[in-house]
């Protein structure tokens, strides 16, 4: 690497580089969402088919909207993933590009 890029990965990078292994989908932090934060969701889920009185043309608008709602948030949210790690970090984050800064 050259003197003119250390520098520059010092000033954009403040000594943070990729990690390797850690990033990207799927890793810890998607387990512990997935396996402990939305068991209530399940739960709810669970009692619309259930439970008494059963409705199952309101379960299926209500699994609509969770399905919906949750598509639109993780869309979103990796949209602005790659456009900070474009705008800030020189290029998109590691499940589409490559491990660490370019």
């Amino acid at each position: 690497m050259s003197t003119t890029q250390t520098i520059l990965s010092t000033l954009l990078y403040h000594g943070y580089d990729g990690t390797k292994g850690l990033t990207g989908f799927a890793n810890e932090g998607t387990y512990i969402i997935f396996a402990i934060i939305l068991v209530p969701v399940y739960i709810m889920l669970a009692a619309w088919f259930l439970g008494e009185p059963r409705d199952t043309k309101t379960g299926l608008i209500g699994v609509s909207y969770l399905v919906g709602l949750t598509t639109s948030m993780w869309v979103g949210m990796f949209i602005l993933t790659v456009l900070i790690g474009v705008v800030f970090y020189g290029g998109p984050p590691e499940p589409i590009s490559s491990v660490g800064p370019p």
